[in-house]
Formats: C-alpha cells, sequence, structure tokens
C-alpha cells in the first residue's frame, strides 16, 4: 500500500516519511540507530552533568554537548511535524508530547533571561530526561505487553481494590491496637505503614511494639509475599493466550506507521489506522 503522509505532498516529503517513521528500508533504519544512539548519549549527559565534580572540570563541553543534542531534536521534531498528514494530531499523541518536552527546556533558556529565573530554568532543564521515552518507540514488542496489560486492567483494578480495602481494615486494627504511643498517630499513618508492609518495603520508620500488633504485622508480611505475585500471574496468564486474543497475530502486522498518529501494527488489508482512525 503506497504510504501518503500528505493529501498533496511532493516526493521528498514522502521520501522524509519512510526515513522517519518507518524502519523496513536501509535509510530508515540508519535513522533509528543514529537517533537510538543521540538519546542514548543526551541522556548520559544530562546525568553526568548533575555530578558537581564533572559539570565544575567539562562544563563548557556539557553545555555545547546540550545545545547539538537539543538542535538534533528541534530538528528531528520540525521534521516530523512536516511530514506527518495532521501535525497538531502527532503533536498531541504521547510521542510528539515526548518529543517536544525532550527539546523546550534548552529552548526556554533562551527566552527566560536574567538571575532571578536561573533556579527555575535549572528545574525545567531537568525535563531533558524525558528523551529516556523517546526510546520506546525501537521497542515494538512492547507493544504486546501493553496490549497484555490493558486486557488484564479490570483483573489488576478489582486485586489493587481488594488490596487497599486491606490496607485500610488492617492500619486501622493497628491505630487502635498500637496507638499514638507507638507511632501510630492516626489512621491514615497507619494505612501508610499497612502499605509499605504489604508490599514488603519495610521503611522501619514505624513498627509495632505489642505482641498483637507484631502478631498482624507478621501475618501481614506473610500475605505481602503472596500478594506480589497475584498481578504478574495475571497479567502472564494473559500474555500466553493465542496473540489472537489480544490483538491481530504480530506476523501478520505490517511495518508501515500511521501517517497522523505513528501507529504500527496494521493488517495488510487495512485501510484504516486501529488507533485514530485516520485513513492509510
Amino acid at each position: 500500500m503506497e504510504i501518503q503522509p500528505h493529501d498533496s505532498s511532493p516526493g521528498w516529503r514522502n521520501t522524509v516519511y519512510r526515513i522517519i517513521f518507518e524502519s523496513d528500508t536501509r535509510s530508515g533504519r540508519a535513522f533509528d540507530i543514529a537517533l537510538l544512539v543521540a538519546i542514548l548519549l543526551s541522556v548520559a549527559t544530562v546525568m553526568l552533568d548533575s555530578v558537581r565534580g564533572i559539570n565544575q572540570a567539562f562544563e563548557p563541553a556539557f553545555r555545547t554537548l546540550e545545545w547539538v543534542f537539543t538542535g538534533l531534536f528541534l530538528l528531528e521534531y520540525l521534521a516530523r511535524l512536516l511530514v506527518v498528514r495532521r501535525p497538531l494530531a502527532y503533536a498531541l499523541s504521547p510521542l510528539g508530547i515526548i518529543d517536544f518536552l525532550s527539546v523546550v527546556p534548552s529552548v526556554a533558556a533562551l527566552t527566560f533571561a536574567g538571575s532571578r529565573y536561573l533556579l527555575a530554568i535549572r528545574t525545567l532543564r531537568l525535563l531533558r530526561v524525558f528523551r529516556i521515552f523517546k526510546l520506546g518507540r525501537f521497542v515494538g514488542e512492547g507493544e504486546f505487553i501493553v496490549r497484555a496489560l490493558l486486557a488484564s486492567r479490570f483483573k489488576i483494578l478489582v486485586f489493587l481494590t481488594a488490596v487497599f480495602t486491606l490496607a485500610i481494615v488492617v492500619g486501622t486494627l493497628m491505630y487502635v491496637v498500637e496507638g499514638a504511643q507507638n507511632g501510630f498517630t492516626s489512621i491514615p499513618k497507619s494505612i501508610y505503614w499497612a502499605i509499605v508492609t504489604v508490599t514488603t518495603v519495610g521503611y522501619g520508620d514505624i513498627s509495632p511494639h505489642t505482641i498483637l500488633g507484631q502478631s498482624l504485622a507478621s501475618l501481614l508480611m506473610i500475605l505481602g509475599y503472596a500478594i506480589i505475585a497475584v498481578p504478574t500471574g495475571i497479567v502472564s496468564a494473559q500474555m500466553v493466550l493465542p496473540n489472537a486474543a489480544i490483538a491481530p497475530a504480530a506476523p501478520a502486522f505490517k511495518q508501515a506507521a500511521c501517517p497522523t498518529c505513528t501507529a504500527l501494527g496494521h493488517r495488510p488489508e487495512a485501510a484504516f489506522c486501529w488507533q485514530c482512525g485516520a485513513k492509510l
């Protein structure tokens, strides 16, 4: 099926679209690999930049690298908006928002000037870590996991409701049994302790001191190990079902991306996008 990113687009726009959004060509694969390397290097730069000693020694290099990566991601973002059929739909899509967040901190630094804005800009620059989410477009198997999670969402919701109810009941009992003298000063704080205990996190900032309270805590700890395994079992059971129970089988999918929302996973005979309904 011929991909038409724009109803009246010239040939170069179709070519750029195939390079950016599709991975079944040599140029498309090369673009994806280059983008992957740029994302990883950019995120590594952000992390190293937060280390005081390294930042003081290589601050000019970090500033240069940041502007290089920002320029590359800005060009990529503008190119995606240019070649898709509906730029606004892409800009408001999850990947479009992530692309925008990957460049806005450094661009905003050009707008906000003055010492009183430096703190706000420094905080805003932390949004650069959103570039790591750009890796999501390289993980095709992630869609299978997402579909399994969506298919299990009602079972997981019921399970979480039961766990939260258990935490409320046990937290209330601990408030009555232990009381404020042992750190359980309110029911919400006691529920916090129950959640920390049932998830086997165990911060230790609050602990029971009475025999009855310790017995109740022990029972909750044992239940915690069994409870943790339940969501994994629900999702795993859904994943081992035939692909048709979750979505059309993966081998029947084609790699062409939707020109509007860039979604993958369309049947070869599909005429409309399964996610946004746009014509393919």
